[in-house]
């Protein structure tokens, strides 16, 4: 436990890390680590705490100017695996960091996705969703459709920047963890709720992957290349990518210094690890 915990501090302080951005001031964000009561996510609060891996957030978030102050917290959530935006916080929960960990696979799996990124890539577009919904309610950013889509390439987009072997393993670590829960779900005889805010599992994969495709058709070619990604869909890739990054430029991007942006995304974040997208 002891072992996987340290790991987890590490992705915790290191790949949260690729949310920052900005300018703004540091004190707009505070954090938090609210005590568990579960004894077992106890040993995670106090591993994160005492390295403080949500001070590393908040040092990366700096290229943001945001004009009032944002909460970042780590907190149980009665038993619930979940983390959400809501009153100007962002919570994530123990428990699902727990399950992240719970669902890794003990080996690289058949197409060559490493089990750690299947942890890491969850994790980052999880925490840039949730800061995606808080972009859009601090800077007041008319979202047309759904916001819960509208976070997804959001979060999506701003990990897209990061350089492409690092991307890769991000979208790939992402888009097995959707796949999984879906087949998950499946095994256990779970119908979609197609009246969820969210789309299903499923659609996510598909969408996280028709935005890397868009952002770089050589070197996300093998997502159709290998039919992760229906060609049919993949013919609109680009255009969904353009427009995501002509929101993101026009309606975020005046609220970011970019010289500290482009010094934060030419850093490398990652280990060297599989790049290989998931089955």
């Amino acid at each position: 436990m002891k072992t996987i915990v340290r790991t987890l501090c590490f992705i915790l302080c290191v790949f949260w890390a690729v949310t920052g951005f900005a300018k703004g001031k540091a004190d707009n964000i505070r954090i938090v680590y609210k005590k568990p009561k579960d004894p077992q996510l106890l040993v995670i609060h106090d591993e994160l705490k005492e390295r403080e891996s949500l001070k590393r957030i908040k040092e990366f978030l700096k290229p943001y100017r945001l004009p009032r102050k944002l909460k970042i917290m780590l907190s149980d959530c009665d038993g619930e695996s979940d983390a959400f935006y809501g009153d100007y916080e962002i919570t994530i929960c123990y428990e699902y960091i727990d399950l992240l960990w719970q669902g890794m696979p003990a080996e690289t799996t058949p197409s060559g996705v490493e089990p750690i990124d299947t942890v890491i890539g969850p994790l980052v577009d999880t925490t840039l969703h949730e800061f995606a919904h808080a972009l859009f309610d601090i800077l007041e950013i008319p979202v047309l459709g759904r916001e819960e889509d509208a976070a997804d390439q959001v979060g999506a987009y701003i990990y897209l920047q990061l350089g492409i072997e690092e991307a890769r393993r991000l979208i790939a670590g992402t888009a097995y963890a959707y796949l999984y829960e879906a087949a998950k779900a499946e095994n256990e005889g779970i119908k979609a709720d197609y009246s969820d805010e969210h789309g299903t599992p499923e659609q996510r994969a598909y969408n996280v992957l028709c935005m890397a495709y868009g952002a770089d058709t050589r070197a996300f070619k093998d997502v159709v290349g290998k039919g992760f990604l229906p060609e049919k869909r993949a013919e609109f890739c680009e255009e969904e990518y353009e427009q995501v990054q002509d929101a993101f430029e026009t309606l975020i991007g005046p609220h970011i210094d970019q010289d500290l942006a482009r010094e934060i995304f030419d850093r490398t974040w990652l280990d060297q690890g599989s790049s290989t997208l998931p089955r």
